[in-house]
């Protein structure tokens, strides 16, 4: 009874939403999650979410498997971080999904689900490749360079504005910064703006190339 209800409060979220038990099989699908994978229920219930994704990590190991990591950790009640994960539609396009999972345990039958919960991350992914790409040639530029070293900025940037363009270096959005560094988007605008004038920069990319390429970074 309880897990017809879950199914209930699932089918009213607008994340993409499945059930799994202990042996990897799904329980439940809701319509968040055919629309964006597209398939319908009847196309995956009982079946194995590990052969229907082939999930892979961000370094492109299959995640998804038989001898799946994150069952083991519900099944030992650990905690299990959100992540990220490319993972095969019907149609069979790889998009990039960010997921959250929770555990779900029926007292009355002792029966214990993985709530699966993702979300399409398919244009930040997108994204943080374009500036790795950019960032990459700059790079590859500076090295081309004279070797003499570029001159310093008249003022030092400070150690939380290295931070803040290290960060924006590896693809992180500007949301994702100020949360990884606990700060708000006012102050990290204000360490932007900072480091834009020290450096005589006019924009986030143009400071962190020429953080780059003065090893400020």
């Amino acid at each position: 009874m309880l897990e017809r209800e879950l199914y209930l409060l699932l089918e009213g979220t607008a994340d993409a939403a499945f059930t799994v038990d202990p042996q990897g099989s799904i329980c439940s699908w809701n319509r968040a999650a055919e629309k964006l994978l597209g398939f319908s229920p009847a196309e995956v219930l009982h079946r194995s979410c590990a052969d229907l994704f082939q999930g892979r990590g961000p370094l492109g190991t299959l995640v998804c498997r038989d001898h799946c990591e994150v069952l083991e950790c519900v099944a030992a009640e650990r905690e299990i971080p959100n992540y990220d994960l490319e993972v095969r539609a019907r149609s069979g396009r790889r998009l990039w999904v960010n997921v959250t999972i929770i555990v779900f345990n029926d007292p009355r039958t002792g029966h214990k689900l993985a709530v699966h919960l993702m979300r399409d991350i398919s244009e930040r992914k997108r994204r943080e490749a374009l500036t790795e790409n950019v960032l990459q040639s700059a790079r590859q530029l500076a090295s081309l360079g004279n070797d003499s070293p570029s001159p310093a900025p008249p003022s030092p940037l400070t150690d939380q504005e290295k931070r803040v363009l290290t960060l924006l270096a590896k693809g992180r959005s500007a949301s994702d910064v100020a949360r990884d560094l606990g700060i708000t988007s006012r102050t990290l605008r204000n360490h932007l703006h900072h480091a834009n004038q020290k450096l005589r920069t006019r924009n986030r990319l143009e400071a962190v190339m020429h953080a780059i390429r003065r090893g400020l970074i």
